[in-house]
């Protein structure tokens, strides 16, 4: 168990989910006390009474509501004492289109307009709402942790699985944008990806994978582990590739999140893009 977690308190989107129940228990083992966030209410019930409230409690939430994001952060903050870190894990999988996702490629008339519109709200916009109501009361401690969970460039761009990849980019980016708005404050930004396929709903038996090779659920949560520790204190702006996770060698799973090359040439009036002056 980390002595530096001792007492951190944490929230955790999807957390009744493959990735997400393995979040939440490798937290709790390291003694951090859990929100478990998660549309299933049952399930999130059901961990809370597992491991007790005085380590987990439940948050039935729908994250596409920006005021259910809230009255999260506010209900674990209350009865916890406090938050530290944000896990935004949430998200919606190609299944939501279709199961034979894997197979048969998806095409843009298989989309309805509205699963189109909560593959934005859930995968992109609940982890910003979430973090605009976290940010405040890290600010106020000067000590803060967001985790965001994208996924592979490949998956991004890849030709049938829209609107997945195209609102984890959207998060990616993000992802970037806010670790240097926030640098200096004592929050940190860092992206956490599995490095393949993981073992969980989202990758259906329509697949087809040998699902002995898929990524394990609990290959995610040593590098977040870290990041929330002293040893993770100085980074932000990382992604961290969770299957070549080695807490020896940090620097082999990890690099700038997002495309930070492709900023470094602005078309820009005058003479370039200037800092911002802060009031």
């Amino acid at each position: 168990m980390s002595t530096d977690l001792k007492g951190k308190v944490a929230i955790v989107t999807g957390g009744a989910g493959g990735l997400g129940r393995a979040i939440v228990k490798a937290f709790v083992d390291n003694g951090v006390r859990v929100g478990a966030c998660d549309i299933d209410a049952d399930a999130v019930a059901s961990m809370e009474a597992a491991y007790g409230r005085d380590k987990v409690i439940a948050l039935p939430a729908d994250i596409a509501n920006p005021a259910a994001c809230s009255a999260q952060i506010d209900k674990i903050a209350d009865h916890f004492g406090g938050l530290h870190i944000l896990i935004n894990n949430a998200a919606l999988g190609m299944c939501a289109v279709r199961n034979d996702h894997f197979t048969r490629t998806v095409q843009i008339e298989d989309i309805d307009v509205p699963v189109w519109q909560n593959f934005m709200a859930v995968n992109m916009s609940g982890a910003f709402y979430l973090a605009k109501a976290a940010v405040p009361l890290f600010r106020s401690q000067r000590f803060g942790r967001i985790i965001n969970v994208t996924t592979s460039f490949y998956t991004m761009l890849r030709p049938g699985f829209s609107p997945y990849g195209p609102a984890k980019a959207a998060l990616e980016a993000w992802s970037s944008s806010l670790a240097g708005e926030l640098e200096g404050t004592g929050i940190t930004v860092n992206v956490v990806v599995p490095g393949g396929p993981a073992d969980t709903t989202m990758v259906p038996k329509e697949s087809g994978f040998d699902r002995s090779k898929l990524v394990a659920p609990e290959r995610m949560a040593p590098p977040m582990l870290w990041l929330c520790t002293d040893k993770g204190a100085s980074i932000t702006g990382a992604r961290f590739i969770a299957a070549d996770w080695e807490e020896a060698d940090p620097s082999r799973a990890v690099a700038r999140v997002a495309w930070p090359e492709l900023g470094l040439t602005p078309v820009w009036p005058e003479d370039g893009p200037r800092p911002a002056k802060l009031d």
